[in-house]
């Protein structure tokens, strides 16, 4: 099948924001008096939302949801204000987006990081390629996994789920394009390891961005 769109995860796959999303939520938990953790640990906290990061950072007995809810709240603020200082696109990534514009694909965006600051962080760093639809976590659409977000998106683009390459860094963005019916490509400089990736559906490895565009052409 002649594949005619993709779906990029944003966190792990496009940029490595890492290290931000670290800072943020180790100034929080320091605020705090909590114990903080390396970068290694949250390769596994992120990947779920921001919510989720936040519960997997904070020590066992300090997750009640008031308490929790709160530091959310907390790390949002500090994330805003810091989201600049690292994140950047991985190297290759400039090239492959440039060659699959030039392929005439439709170019999509899909994150379990909240819907606002996916569009923020586009705009700023990704600004210069035309995204068909960006789209990050709302509360009236389940998150990944869940196929629904990207079966709408497909629907927005106009292209058939099957026509649809699903690139992303976890398990989770893996079960998405199995659920949607989409090929799953798991990348290999990403958060997670190809165990992990494989574990979870894909049907593909890659070790390069650019290793890609032969593929598709």
């Amino acid at each position: 099948m002649k594949f005619k769109a993709m779906i990029f995860d944003l966190d792990g796959t496009l940029l490595n924001s890492l290290e931000d999303l670290a800072d943020a939520t180790n100034h929080v938990l320091r605020s705090l008096g909590y114990p903080e953790h390396d970068l290694e640990a949250y390769k596994y906290f992120v990947g779920s939302g921001i919510e989720m990061l936040v519960k997997r950072a904070l020590p066992s007995e300090h997750r009640q949801e008031e308490h929790l809810q709160h530091c959310v709240q907390l790390m949002k603020a500090e994330y805003a204000r810091c989201w600049t200082h690292k994140t950047h696109l991985y190297p290759g990534m400039a090239r492959l987006l440039d060659g699959l514009e030039a392929q005439g694909f439709a170019l999509s965006i899909l994150s379990n990081k909240q819907d606002d600051a996916v569009r923020q962080i586009v705009a700023a760093l990704l600004g210069r390629w035309n995204f068909s639809v960006i789209a990050g976590a709302r509360a009236e659409i389940p998150k990944k996994p869940d196929p629904t977000a990207a079966l709408s998106l497909a629907a927005e683009v106009g292209v058939s789920p099957q026509s649809f390459v699903f690139m992303g860094d976890t398990a989770i963005d893996m079960q998405t394009a199995r659920a949607a019916g989409m090929y799953g490509i798991g990348v290999l400089w990403g958060f997670r390891p190809a165990e992990e990736l494989i574990a979870g559906g894909c049907r593909m490895l890659l070790a390069d961005p650019t290793d890609l565009l032969p593929w598709v052409a």
